[in-house]
């Protein structure tokens, strides 16, 4: 990903797989916004409305702590952490608001250096509890397989055990811009899901906003009824359910 630059949205596919004790997959065509986060607040956000309704939106507080500005959260964040040195762009590859509503189960936060480098990856997760969790994975490349203990719960029917697998792709070809993350979770057993976005990214533009209302009706409602849906077919197929447990103690887990 460029270091600068404008915002962006992408049109692709999410895909999912669990793989015991009853398999189940799918995938979807969705959309998202990859936006560069510093660039944003200092030139505007151009045709996306930005902290401010509109039919598709990005508010700062649906990330992070919840306040009006999710950039210096993350920064705080950071710091805190002892990642001193990603002062370049922030670029947030996140669901939108659709028609007001957002459902943003996970999102992506890459974070650069000054020279352009990629630093970190803040990996932010929300349940359906009104949970949220983020990972952050400190000096990743583009291509290599990353990991984390998996300590925060999404599915009732996963524990807690074991560790997630990301992979992040970002590809240019011939002026085609695309994006990749995966991420993929294992338990004791072995590998459990396979999951992965993906999308062409193109300027966000009057056009390409229109695009994603006109071909993706009430997307972010369907994010949210796909998951429920899928926990119904898991259900019917008799997959245990597993209690909630109570979230991790610390908010950051790297």
């Amino acid at each position: 990903m460029n270091s600068v630059g404008a915002p962006l949205i992408g049109f692709g596919q999410v895909r999912h797989t669990r793989l015991r004790p009853a398999r189940n997959a799918f995938a979807y065509p969705t959309y998202f916004l990859m936006l560069p986060m510093r660039a944003l607040h200092q030139y505007g956000s151009g045709a996306l409305a930005h902290n401010r309704r509109g039919l598709l939106s990005f508010f700062d507080q649906d990330h992070g702590d919840g306040g009006d500005n999710a950039l210096t959260w993350l920064d705080a964040l950071l710091l805190r952490e002892g990642v001193d040195d990603a002062g370049g762009e922030v670029w947030l590859h996140t669901y939108p608001r659709v028609l007001g509503y957002t459902f943003k189960p996970v999102s992506f936060w890459y974070c650069h250096r000054a020279d352009g480098a990629l630093r970190a990856i803040v990996v932010e997760v929300n349940n359906t509890f009104g949970e949220r969790h983020c990972y952050l994975l400190d000096a990743p490349r583009y291509g290599q397989e990353l990991s984390a203990d998996k300590v925060f719960h999404v599915s009732p029917f996963c524990t807690l055990e074991g560790s997630y697998r990301f992979r992040f792709l970002h590809i240019d070809n011939d002026g085609l811009k695309k994006t990749v993350a995966r991420i993929d979770y294992d338990d004791k057993a072995g590998p459990l899901l396979e999951t992965s976005v993906s999308g062409a990214l193109e300027p966000v533009t009057p056009a390409s906003l229109r695009k994603a209302l006109w071909g993706y009706p009430a997307m972010t409602l369907g994010v949210m009824a796909r998951i429920h849906w899928q926990a119904f077919r898991l259900w019917c197929k008799r997959v245990p359910l597993i209690r909630k447990p109570k979230p991790p103690k610390t908010f950051v887990t790297r």
